[in-house]
């Protein structure tokens, strides 16, 4: 036991020093370069058009990404841990249908216009939380929660919301048609700061609230009747863990549109190098997904520089090629146990 907390130590040590020198690298790179040895002197002249784009620009950008990726990483662990389904992730249950069908009606009736930019996020927020409700309560069955129910009510729903959506964009203007467009791609470029603070305070303080139910998540493995054997109350953990899990991939889709895989793919990966017990799972999948993010960003940046990509196009494409990676290589098939 202890060389194996020695392990997960270092792995942990390991991700953190990643995340650091992707930060590095995303606050330095641009189509303005700054010299990494330069970035504590600018820091502490706060002064000069360095500074600005720095503090104003890829500072930002940076810590949302740190809080969207480490939160739909995060999510998507906690929700494939409870379905104990390898497929699950947070769109799967149509959170993201939802908070897109949210941004889409506010878009469409110029909400923005007259109310201000802040309605974008409170209405992918919004239909998130719709989306939730319906597919707890839906799910639950005299008084019990079914999980097969639920997932299958998610998937419904997001093709529902999907359905709604096209529906929207073939009656609304063009104008609102890029817009709603240019959502649903992703981006960190949030100018929000006060936005950003609160997905970083919720996707931190998820992280530690999920710890707590670590052990519950590791009995989960075995199912939900062993569980109930060695003493998991299955029926609260599955309820608090499903709204943490699903309030959390709701508030990251609001802040920066529908990026896909990140739920997907990161907890696999941490999964194969790790293991599947969630005391290191669920760290190792916010670390990674962090880190993911903040390098997709990158290169969505700086690909076709002075043009920027949608961060969801590279989500896509290195996720997707990943994901086909681990797939072949693993031996165990996606297993959760």
């Amino acid at each position: 036991m202890k060389n194996k907390i020695i392990r997960w130590g270092i792995f942990l040590l390991s991700l953190v020093f990643l995340a650091i020198i992707a930060f590095l690298v995303a606050i330095s790179t641009g189509e303005f370069k700054i010299s990494i040895f330069d970035i504590p002197r600018i820091l502490i002249e706060k002064e000069g058009t360095e500074y600005t784009i720095i503090n104003h620009l890829r500072l930002p950008r940076i810590l949302l990404g740190i809080a969207v990726g480490g939160g739909l990483s995060l999510s998507g662990a906690i929700l494939q841990g409870i379905y104990r389904n390898p497929l699950v992730e947070p769109y799967t249950l149509g959170i993201s249908g939802g908070a897109a069908f949210g941004v889409a009606m506010a878009i469409v009736f110029a909400l923005p216009m007259t109310i201000g930019y802040f309605i974008l996020p409170l209405a992918g927020f919004t239909g998130a939380l719709i989306t939730i409700f319906l597919v707890y309560f839906l799910g639950i069955r005299q008084g019990n929660i079914n999980i097969n129910n639920m997932l299958l009510i998610g998937v419904m729903i997001s093709f529902v919301s999907s359905a709604a959506m096209m529906l929207l964009m073939a009656i609304t203007t063009s104008d609102n048609l890029h817009s709603i467009v240019f959502w649903m791609m992703g981006s960190l470029d949030e100018p929000n700061m006060s936005i950003i603070r609160i997905t970083m305070i919720v996707s931190l303080s998820a992280l530690i609230l999920s710890l707590f139910f670590s052990n519950s998540l590791n009995a989960l493995r075995l199912g939900e009747t062993n569980a109930k054997h060695l003493g998991i109350n299955t029926g609260v953990a599955i309820r608090i863990l499903f709204v943490l899990a699903s309030l959390l991939a709701g508030i990251c889709v609001a802040s920066a549109g529908v990026i896909g895989f990140v739920g997907l793919v990161i907890p696999h990966l941490i999964r194969l190098i790790a293991g599947s017990d969630f005391r290191v799972l669920l760290p190792g999948s916010f670390l990674g997904g962090a880190t993911f993010l903040i390098i997709s960003d990158t290169l969505a940046r700086t690909i076709i520089s002075p043009n920027e990509l949608p961060i969801g196009v590279i989500t896509g494409i290195v996720g997707g090629i990943m994901f086909i990676i681990i797939l072949s290589r693993s031996k165990s098939n996606f297993k959760m146990s």
